[in-house]
C-alpha cells in the first residue's frame, strides 16, 4: 500500500470521527471549528491529514470553508447522503425527470403566488432568452432559460421547491451545452414559454401546469 493511500485512509478516519462529533452535538450548525493546530492535537495527526479530512466533509456539503475566516458546520449530520451531494453524482436522465416534475408544480404555484416584481423578473429573462436564441448564442440562451425557470420557482413562494429546482438546474447546464449545438430548439419552444408567462400573469394555475407539462414534453426547457 502506498503512502498516498495510507494518508487518504487516515484522512477518511478523521473525517468520520469529526462527522460523529458533529452528529453528537459537539459542534452546532454554523459554528466555527477549532483552528488547525487544535484539531491536529485533538486527533493526533498532521496538518495535511486535517486539511484532507476537512476537504472530504466540505465536498460532501457538511462543512463550509471560508478563506481567511475559518471552517463552519454547514448541515446537520444524518445517516443519509446530503441532497446536494446526491445531485452531483446523479445521471442527467434522473435529474431531467426531477426537473420536469418540479417545473409543473412551480408553474402552478407561481400562478397563485407571484408578485409584480416576480413578473418583471420572469419577463426579463424570457426576453434575454429570445434575444440570445435569435443571435445563436447557445451559452447565453441556456443561462437565460435557466434563470427564467428559476424566477418562476422563486415566484412559487415555496422555498423548498425553489431550492430543489435551483440545485437541479445547476447540474443540468453542462448537459444542455452538450446536447444542443445551437439555439434552434429554444427558438421553437419560445411560444410555449410565452404562454407560460401569460398564464402566470393571469393567475391561471391549471393552465400554467398544462403549459409547463407541454414544455417538459420537449427535451429542452
Amino acid at each position: 500500500m502506498s503512502i498516498i493511500v495510507k494518508k487518504k485512509s487516515l484522512a477518511d478516519e478523521v473525517a468520520a470521527r469529526l462527522q460523529e462529533q458533529i452528529s453528537l452535538g459537539k459542534y452546532k450548525i454554523n459554528e466555527k471549528l477549532p483552528i488547525e493546530p487544535e484539531l491536529m492535537k485533538s486527533f493526533g495527526v498532521g496538518r495535511s491529514t486535517i486539511r484532507e479530512a476537512i476537504k472530504i466533509l466540505s465536498n460532501s456539503g457538511l462543512l463550509r470553508v471560508q478563506q481567511g475566516i475559518g471552517t463552519f458546520v454547514e448541515l446537520p449530520i444524518g445517516s443519509k447522503e446530503p441532497m446536494e451531494q446526491r445531485l452531483k453524482r446523479a445521471n442527467v436522465q434522473d435529474l431531467d425527470e426531477v426537473r420536469q416534475l418540479l417545473e409543473m408544480k412551480i408553474a402552478e404555484k407561481a400562478a397563485l403566488n407571484r408578485t409584480d416584481s416576480d413578473i418583471i423578473a420572469i419577463r426579463a429573462h424570457l426576453s434575454d432568452r429570445k434575444t440570445a436564441a435569435s443571435a445563436g448564442l447557445i451559452e447565453a440562451c441556456i443561462e437565460a432559460d435557466v434563470k427564467f425557470h428559476v424566477a418562476i420557482a422563486e415566484a412559487s413562494k415555496n422555498e423548498i421547491l425553489a431550492d430543489l429546482y435551483k440545485s437541479t438546474s445547476i447540474h443540468l447546464k453542462n448537459w444542455f451545452l452538450h446536447i444542443y449545438p445551437d439555439t434552434r430548439v429554444f427558438e421553437e419552444t419560445y411560444m410555449l414559454h410565452e404562454q407560460l408567462l401569460k398564464s402566470i400573469i393571469a393567475g391561471d394555475a391549471k393552465k400554467a401546469w398544462t403549459v409547463a407539462a407541454k414544455i417538459t414534453g420537449h427535451v429542452s426547457q
